[in-house]
């Protein structure tokens, strides 16, 4: 039990899902997602919006953030469900490692699952520092196949980290977290996305600094590009317009700063992209 949340428990009927859309097109066969509902609660997160195409129920979207429902037979059903080529995504749906987690330890059954039976690739997408408590599982799961960490970057200033996901680690330590990874082999990518209110000169060198990888990117999800499927949550709007920071939401502005984020990776001799081009360097065998 947390003061800001609470943690539930359910048992699944699968947990291996086949991809589709930005995902499938990314180069990933499976995506595996440990739980519903994610306690980091930020602001702009887009799966809310999926409702029950993202495997959610109405309490989810409705009360994001306030709870989450762990999958307390994942890892039995992933030994059931794993095959060797598979390349798994984990997660579209919740950060793996959300608040929650520090006490449900889920991800370390999950990793020593994978260990035992690896698949081709494993990628995590993750924001929370608490990866490095199973940094020795990672390890040994990147001797036996391939696996990157999608480490989350959306911005450089703190008055926006704190408007926009407080709940999640400050820069500093996020740029620690990638770096530590890095130093213990895993390959790690620093993830601009969603790309909120920033320096994204600062934002981009600092990540480049972190990580040896290329740099991966995406601007807020907006129904102007984005005709189909998740967006940008109304909260997130509704903070953009008390703060002045709208500009973020505009298609020619968000491709502007891509733009400038680009010509930083390029004078370091790295690359910078954005959707799946960017997310298959993740799904690619080394």
């Amino acid at each position: 039990m947390s003061e800001r949340f609470r943690i539930l428990e359910t048992e699944a009927r699968s947990i291996l899902a086949a991809t589709s859309g930005f995902i499938a097109e990314a180069g990933f066969s499976h995506s595996l997602s440990p739980a519903r509902n994610c306690t980091f609660a930020c602001t702009y997160c887009y799966v809310p919006t999926m409702g029950i195409y993202g495997g959610l129920k109405p309490e989810d979207w409705r009360r994001w953030g306030q709870f989450t429902t762990f999958k307390t037979n994942a890892a039995a059903l992933l030994a059931r469900e794993l095959r060797p080529h598979m390349a798994i995504y984990c997660s579209p749906l919740v950060d793996p490692y959300q608040p929650a987690e520090a006490a449900a330890r889920m991800m370390p059954r999950l990793l020593e699952t994978l260990i035992e039976r690896p698949p081709r690739v494993f990628a995590i997408q993750t924001r929370g520092a608490l990866i490095l408590r199973d940094l020795e599982l990672i390890r040994r799961l990147a001797q036996r196949t391939t696996v990157g960490v999608s480490f989350s970057l959306p911005t450089n200033r703190e008055d926006i980290r704190r408007l926009y996901e407080p709940h999640c680690a400050p820069f500093a330590q996020r740029l620690e977290t990638i770096a530590v990874l890095r130093r213990a082999g895993v390959a790690t990518y620093a993830t601009l996305a969603p790309l909120l209110p920033s320096d994204p000169e600062a934002l981009a060198s600092a990540a480049i600094e972190a990580t040896c990888e290329n740099l991966i990117g995406d601007p807020l999800h907006v129904r102007e590009v984005k005709r189909h499927g998740a967006t940008t949550r109304d909260v997130a709007r509704r903070i953009a317009v008390k703060h002045g920071h709208t500009a973020w939401f505009e298609p020619r502005f968000q491709a502007e700063i891509v733009r400038t984020i680009e010509r930083v990776a390029e004078s370091a001799n790295r690359r910078f992209a954005t959707g799946p081009e960017a997310f298959s360097w993740l799904a690619q065998s080394r």
